[in-house]
């Protein structure tokens, strides 16, 4: 990722690794990891429903290259990632990836199902990539007591963004970044998220879908204590 510029346009369709690493500038290696991914992913798919089966044939781009163009997006600084509802590993996984290669960064992916955190537990483990998982709900109490603020905060496809504000807000510190992959109706959940809540925001143009958004989310901050969460 530190030798690929940012593209200051859509990029073409990412078909297989030749491709994603024109795009992203990355090593063999990674290469190497994200192929032992596709090949875990279409394996456990046929069990577990990890992805829209109509994406399977597009695992670069729909969702290799749409986690990993958040890497473009992030302070260069960031060490603490946490991705909240990882599901299939999108785009925490992918992102724990990509960091693995540059040395730096670690990232815990939360997720409840168990089935889908077996699923991340088995591609980290093939792939020898270190990332934390934690299988339990989001919005407990015992959980966000596990984690400081961290340095960024990833979801994709998780909630609208009043809800998604709320399960992030635990985790926020004074320089927290969140980056949420959203679509074209974000402009309408911002309108709606700031009735609760008060928050620095940008929209950047997805790199990967033409009506696709990442929401850039600094200063959170609560206009009323949020309901007591679960025990």
């Amino acid at each position: 990722m530190a030798s690929a510029r940012r593209p200051t346009r859509i990029l073409g369709p990412i078909s297989g690794p030749r491709s994603f690493a024109e795009a992203f500038g990355v090593s063999r290696e990674t290469l190497d990891r994200l192929e032992i991914y596709e090949d875990v992913l279409k394996r456990w798919q046929k069990a577990v429903n990890l992805v829209g089966p109509g994406t399977l044939d597009q695992v670069w781009h729909r969702h290799f290259a749409d986690s990993a163009q958040l890497l473009w997006f992030a302070p260069k600084e960031a060490e603490a990632w946490l991705d909240l509802g990882s599901g299939a590993g999108f785009p925490g996984l992918v992102v724990a990836i990509l960091l693995a290669e540059q040395g730096q960064g670690r990232v815990t992916l939360i997720e409840s199902d168990r089935r889908k955190a077996a699923f991340l537990s088995e591609v980290a483990r093939r792939t020898g990539v270190p990332v934390e998982i934690c299988c339990e709900r989001i919005e407990k109490t015992a959980t966000q007591a596990k984690f400081a603020p961290v340095d960024v905060i990833t979801a994709r496809a998780l909630a609208p963004l009043d809800r998604l504000l709320g399960l992030a807000w635990p985790f926020f510190g004074d320089g927290t970044v969140a980056l949420f992959l959203k679509g074209r109706g974000i402009e309408g959940e911002i309108g709606d998220a700031s009735r609760a809540w008060t928050f620095e925001h940008a929209l950047q143009a997805s790199l990967t879908e033409a009506e696709g958004r990442i929401a850039v989310i600094r200063n959170l901050h609560a206009k009323a204590l949020p309901n007591k969460t679960e025990g």
